[in-house]
């Protein structure tokens, strides 16, 4: 029987895992033959979802950060981590490591031939939420032990059955707007997200966040932001002043997300099928 991921096999930002369970039920009422696009397919934990919730349909994930790519070499980055948990081994959990131990670290990449998947690698070295992409982010970071202690499964028929491109989800959406039965993952970067562990670095604009809503303009669709964009709201005002709201009999589902002791804030889902 077929493994159901609730959350990706390895670390990436904004994956969409608690979110999960309403994905589904929105998905119940599709048909079985629908054909489901996932223009912004980071994890693939979106697409990995409706394939299992609806396995005869067509899913599309624009693994447009090569995701693959990580879960390719699990095995790769298993054997480094457990290199760096012996290292580590005298270094008190979630403490700093000391320069000299970060040196053999360092050293210890930099003789990797093979693929280094260094964002997963910042999991287990960095603070919460932090990633690097290369061995030059990670000698300038202080390097914490947080290694992880286990061997990351493998991920076994994770993507089976799932289409995978690498596309500008522009190029994607142009391709399948005619399809028939069809609905659109919307899932893009949050609006002034640090996105330096995605294949583009960089800050999401407000102008590339508002070009994203072209994509739902009488579509079906699922679509993820947060209240820190204030997306919503904007759209709903522009829509009471004799504009086009593309949120207009979408339905709506929150959830709060605990930042640290002081802090939250509202994630949102919309749906219209």
């Amino acid at each position: 029987m077929k493994k159901e991921y609730t959350s990706a096999p390895l670390p990436f930002q904004g994956q969409k895992r608690g979110f999960v369970n309403a994905f589904k039920t929105v998905l119940a009422d599709c048909p079985e033959d629908i054909t489901i696009v996932d223009l912004f397919g980071g994890s693939g934990l979106l697409s990995h979802t409706a394939k299992s919730v609806k396995p005869h349909a067509r899913v599309v994930y624009n693994d447009y950060d090569d995701y693959h790519l990580r879960l390719d070499s699990i095995e790769n980055t298993n054997a480094i981590l457990r290199d760096i948990r012996e290292m580590a081994r005298e270094v008190p959990r979630e403490r700093r490591i000391p320069q000299a131990v970060k040196d053999k670290i360092l050293k210890r990449l930099l003789r990797e031939t093979g693929y280094v998947d260094y964002i997963t690698l910042s999991s287990s070295l960095l603070f919460s939420m932090e990633y690097s992409t290369s061995i030059e982010g990670l000698r300038s970071e202080a390097m914490y032990n947080k290694v992880r202690l286990t061997d990351y499964p493998m991920p076994e028929g994770y993507l089976a059955g799932v289409e995978i491109v690498h596309k500008d989800y522009r190029d994607l959406f142009e391709e399948h707007k005619k399809t028939d039965n069809v609905i659109f993952i919307v899932d893009p970067p949050y609006l002034s997200t640090d996105t330096s562990s995605y294949k583009v670095p960089g800050w999401w604009s407000l102008s590339e966040y508002l070009d994203v809503l072209s994509v739902i303009k009488d579509t079906s669709f699922v679509y993820f932001t947060s209240d820190k964009s204030d997306i919503v709201e904007l759209c709903a005002w522009i829509g009471n002043n004799g504009g086009d709201n593309p949120f207009s009999g979408a339905q709506k589902i929150t959830r709060k997300v605990q930042i640290n002791v002081d802090s939250t804030y509202t994630d949102i889902m919309l749906y219209k099928l």
